[in-house]
């Protein structure tokens, strides 16, 4: 058994451990500063999908030059040696003296053989049609690598946003932790009653509820970010860049015509369409022109003997033409393949025209939309779309302006007070019926 004093040095030997191994383990790693330029940047080249994609383009590259080889020359070396007896009655030999069992011998043959298409246009049109998928290729990384770095855009503006939500329901939150502290500070003077405790300290918890909302919101964000760049998502992200009128800005022409225009000559996905359909063209095209006749000129030279010390120089040039005729209709099926292929690609084609097109009529009506209400309608929008505007705008501040303006506390809604308001209790009643009667986007009523 182990003694006490033993089971005391043990615990104290663990303790230590436990201290100088607890700073390490605290120490976080530092956060990445991210910018929104480093975030596009990343997502065009360094994810994992647009590699894919680049990878795609390397192997549609290598099968055009698999498809050029069937036009070079080829060359080859070989050699063997051979030692064998056969039967000269199987080969029609019988004459009287010629022995039944002929060998054994032997025979030595090296030699060089070379062979090149002379013509061959089905081929010509295969390197043509791998060099249409290979643009398609290109053309379709480009689709990825847009898609890509809008997703990360999104993610990235989202993450901002939520970071600014942030920071608006902590301030929102420390403006009602310090309405409690006067709440309770005018209940001990005696000029307010405890209800007015309550609802502050009620407008503190939603305070702080929502700002536990936005946090998981900002996590989520960061979440995403880190999904949508490809790194691990226990990474922790610093957004250097904030919400602002320059971030993601771009210089696009505000002319509906030009913009369509410049859509339809550099839209990502409407030249891979394109690059699909000329690839099926030129791959039925190939298959078209295999009806045509091949020729190949093919030779070889070498040595050739019984032993080795008397070989002899021989050598061959042949010159073959070959025209296909019947292959099952398996050609025909081919073609009729491509063509369903090319009537897919244009109604593909035809439907994204329709829709980069569709751009004539959005942006008018996004353009009215914008203006709807005038000045003061727009002021509106832009001050509910805030986050964390009019968090304490019924009560809190203004609730003691109100007071103040009244005569004293208990004239007029109290603090978190969702009753509408009566006439008696604003003095401007009158006059902002009148402004809400001329500007309907206003939502609440202000003093004169």
């Amino acid at each position: 058994m182990v003694s006490r004093s033993n089971r005391l040095w043990l615990i104290a030997l663990l303790a230590g451990l436990v201290a100088a191994f607890a700073p390490l383990a605290a120490q976080a790693p530092a956060p990445v500063r991210l910018s929104f330029a480093d975030a596009v940047r990343l997502a065009s080249g360094e994810v994992p999908v647009v590699a894919l994609a680049t990878l795609r383009t390397t192997e549609a590259d290598a099968r055009v030059r698999q498809a050029r080889a069937a036009l070079l020359p080829s060359a080859a070396v070989g050699g063997f040696w051979l030692n064998r007896t056969f039967n000269s009655r199987s080969i029609g030999i019988s004459f009287p003296g010629v022995p039944e069992l002929i060998g054994p011998f032997n025979n030595y043959d090296a030699r060089v053989g070379a062979s090149q298409t002379l013509f061959d246009w089905s081929s010509v049109k295969h390197v043509r049609a791998a060099g249409a998928q290979a643009d398609g290729s290109r053309a379709e990384r480009g689709v990825t690598v847009e898609a890509s770095v809008l997703t990360t855009a999104i993610a990235y503006v989202r993450a901002v946003r939520a970071q600014a939500v942030v920071g608006a329901r902590q301030a929102d939150s420390a403006i009602a932790a310090e309405l409690v502290g006067l709440a309770e500070a005018q209940r001990a003077a005696g000029v307010s009653p405890a209800i007015d405790v309550t609802r502050a300290r009620a407008q503190l918890a939603r305070a702080q509820g929502l700002l536990l909302v936005a946090k998981n919101q900002l996590d989520r964000g960061r979440i995403d970010v880190t999904r949508a760049l490809g790194l691990d998502a226990a990474t922790p992200l610093a957004f250097s860049d904030s919400l602002a009128p320059s971030l993601g800005a771009a210089d696009v022409s505000v002319q509906r015509d030009s913009a369509v225009s410049a859509a339809l000559a550099n839209r990502p996905e409407l030249r891979a369409e394109l690059a699909r359909a000329a690839a099926a063209r030129q791959t039925g095209s190939a298959i078209r022109a295999e009806r045509l006749p091949r020729i190949e000129l093919a030779g070889d030279y070498g040595v050739n003997g019984p032993t080795a010390p008397r070989s002899i120089a021989t050598r061959d040039i042949t010159v073959q033409v070959s025209v296909p005729i019947l292959d099952g209709f398996r050609r025909e099926a081919r073609l009729d393949e491509q063509d369903a292929v090319v009537r897919e690609s244009q109604v593909r084609e035809a439907d994204l025209r329709r829709q980069i097109a569709g751009c004539r009529v959005a942006r008018p009506r996004l353009r009215r939309g914008a203006t709807a209400g005038g000045p003061r309608g727009a002021a509106a929008r832009r001050e509910r779309a805030q986050p964390g505007a009019g968090a304490f705008q019924g009560g809190g501040c203004g609730q003691h302006r109100r007071d103040h303006r009244a005569g004293g506390p208990g004239s007029g809604p109290r603090y978190g007070d969702r009753r509408p308001f009566r006439r008696r209790d604003r003095p401007g009643f009158a006059g902002a019926r009148r402004r809400r009667g001329q500007d309907p986007s206003l939502t609440a009523y202000t003093d004169e």
